[in-house]
């Protein structure tokens, strides 16, 4: 199954009274890259999180956010009266306050240090989370790879568009090659007799079918026709293939083989028609290589 690297995907549940949420959203990368945004409450689970991204992802950036909302009673804070009333004694006893009244800001005196406890059951919390962080983003991951296939069925009509394009042309080119040199050979002979008009001069068969046979051989693109046809069946066959495995990197190894050959037989061939297959073809590979740079 071929999947493209970009997709989103969200899931969330409510249990006891707490609410949990995951967001997923990935882009293309030649690797595997996490990014974790957790509340800092919940930041010593980053590292299982993406663990589990790991193991459902093999490439691309994935950003994943994950909220927490708790609504119940468990979720307050606990006042530490003892440290709250040791606050009030120190104001009391200051020389400027000493015998008068004294206004107290409760907003200002609960925001300092050690009168506001977190919940004593933070070990309790975080475990609970951990389960629930781990469940939704399995489901998650579920919506992420499904949007990741729908995607991957369109790059694949796609990429067999451009590999029927560049096959339909590479025919047309091996079945061009023979005339080439034969229309060398038509060249060379008129050209010798043109200029040994009026001359008492014959060249040689032999010297004539020499320079013919070196002409071919420096033109010869017959084994780099070849390489490039075998590109396009393995190019095919992964497209094609039932296997479950992450193609992206072949596919992009792939394009730039294909484009090598395709460069060879521009540089060897002098025939003008066989040049601009050759550009149609070039052409086409360019819109593999960056099709392929989003396929997982």
């Amino acid at each position: 199954m071929i999947r493209s690297m970009t997709g989103f995907g969200e899931a969330s549940a409510q249990i006891d009274g707490v609410h949990y949420f995951v967001e997923l959203r990935s882009l293309n990368n030649k690797y595997f890259k996490g990014v974790i945004r957790l509340s800092e409450a919940f930041q010593s689970l980053e590292a299982e999180l993406e663990s589990v991204l790991r193991q459902r992802l093999t490439r691309g950036t994935i950003t994943l956010l994950a909220t927490c909302t708790d609504s119940s009673a468990s979720a307050a804070y606990t006042v530490n009266q003892a440290a709250l009333s040791r606050y009030i004694e120190q104001l009391r006893a200051m020389p400027q306050f000493s015998g008068g009244e004294i206004k107290l800001d409760m907003a200002a005196l609960l925001s300092l240090p050690g009168v506001l406890q977190p919940p004593a059951d933070e070990e309790d919390r975080l475990l609970r989370a951990r389960e629930a962080f781990t469940k939704i983003l399995n489901k998650a991951c579920d919506a992420l790879v499904a949007m990741r296939e729908r995607e991957g069925k369109m790059l694949v009509e796609e990429l067999l568009q451009q590999r029927h394009f560049i096959a339909e042309r590479l025919a047309k080119i091996k079945v061009r090659c023979p005339a080439v040199v034969a229309d060398y050979e038509q060249r060379l002979k008129s050209r010798i007799e043109m200029l040994l008009q009026g001359h008492d001069a014959r060249i040689e068969a032999v010297d004539l079918i020499r320079e013919i046979a070196v002409y071919a051989e420096r033109t010869d693109i017959a084994e780099e026709v070849t390489r490039l046809g075998g590109h396009l069946d393995q190019f095919q066959s992964l497209l094609t293939s039932s296997e479950d495995r992450p193609i992206g990197r072949t596919l992009d190894f792939l394009s730039q083989e294909m484009l090598r050959e395709a460069n060879t037989i521009a540089s060897k061939s002098p025939d003008a028609e066989t040049s601009r297959w050759i550009v149609d073809i070039k052409g086409a590979i360019d819109r593999i290589k960056e099709q392929a740079q989003n396929v997982e």
